[in-house]
């Protein structure tokens, strides 16, 4: 660790945000392309990449989105053929949803050119050891952020004029602060 941990904070800081805004730009232009909202792509990579199969209540859980908002969305990802829902094998009150082969599709078709390119850039400009470090860094960083996200969800809604006196603004932020 660096003798100057503020101004290496900083940067690392600025550097986080600069890579967060980066992903959600991306993730907003394949949204867009898939013709989904930003939402509606996360509950298709959870799809894709953390869970074969889920049942609504634990994607809503997932998304914190309400049983309503989540019918809604399953509806809509349902109609563009990139979801299918079906019985419970077990329980025939409850739903199971599936990403189609469809969305494993297009989603793959739009990023293997960053996937590609990141293979080739980033796996041979660092050492075995170097990209096991990254990885432990972005673990703990992802377990950090899943956990703050908890902390907000259980927060009640303020709206804006119903802020205290004298409080931040939310885009008020610190020089260096990690948004997101």
């Amino acid at each position: 660790m660096s003798s100057e941990p503020a101004p290496v904070a900083a940067k690392l800081g600025r550097a986080i945000s600069a890579y967060q805004a980066s992903v959600d730009d991306f993730d907003r232009e394949v949204a867009r392309l898939m013709g989904v909202n930003e939402t509606d792509l996360r509950c298709l990579e959870i799809l894709l990449n953390e869970l074969e199969e889920a049942a609504p209540s634990l994607l809503a859980a997932r998304l914190g989105l309400t049983t309503g908002s989540i019918t809604a969305m399953l509806d809509r990802l349902e109609k563009l053929g990139y979801l299918t829902r079906s019985p419970h094998p077990t329980d025939r009150r409850k739903t199971l949803v599936r990403a189609t082969p469809e969305a494993a599709r297009r989603a793959f078709e739009l990023l293997a050119p960053l996937l590609d390119e990141g293979t080739r850039d980033l796996l041979t400009r660092y050492s075995v050891e170097q990209i096991e470090l990254i990885t432990e860094f972005l673990d703990r960083t992802g377990e950090l952020q899943r956990s703050h996200v908890e902390r907000l969800r259980a927060m009640p809604t303020t709206p804006v004029g119903n802020r205290p006196q004298g409080a931040p603004s939310p885009a008020a932020a610190r020089p260096g602060e990690v948004h997101g």
